[in-house]
């Protein structure tokens, strides 16, 4: 018997043994890793969505997303988004009424003033949003989320 053929033959009866069905198998895959830097303003958008998303998720009455929001988004911006969800009645960070099932941050480009990234939302197989983040790099706030980026506005 090959030491693989062991593995999957001990996780198997473990399994059983365990009551967790009657199938397992060994993964010889390495572990994932996320990394990211404080200093990095794609990794602080990032941050803030996952953050975000999982507040959202755990539905804990708005107060985590609240918190959040005013910590990562501009004093200016909160009241834009605001303004946007009531007109909208939609979440304005995810402009959506439901939550998304993955989600992936891209950096889109700089300026002096600003660092831009897209954020794909993934709500099923086949269906994702793009939206476009602002980060005011002086303050390190986001300024603005929208379907195209500040300077376009």
């Amino acid at each position: 018997m090959s030491g693989k053929t062991r593995t999957v033959l001990t996780a198997g009866v473990l399994a059983v043994a365990l009551g967790l069905g009657a199938t397992a198998t060994a993964s010889a895959g390495t572990p994932r890793s996320v990394s990211g830097k404080p200093s990095d303003d794609i990794t602080r958008i990032a941050n803030f969505y996952g953050a975000y998303i999982d507040a959202v998720t755990d539905e804990d009455s708005g107060n985590l997303g609240t918190a959040l929001r005013s910590h990562y988004l501009s004093a200016g911006f909160q009241k834009e988004l605001a303004a946007w969800e009531d007109r909208e009645h939609a979440d304005g960070v995810l402009r959506a009424q439901n939550v998304p099932l993955a989600w992936k941050v891209t950096a889109n480009g700089s300026t002096a003033n600003r660092t831009e990234a897209v954020v794909t939302l993934t709500w099923s197989r086949s269906s994702t949003t793009k939206l476009v983040v602002d980060m005011a790099r002086d303050s390190r706030k986001i300024v603005h989320i929208g379907e195209q980026g500040a300077a376009a506005r």
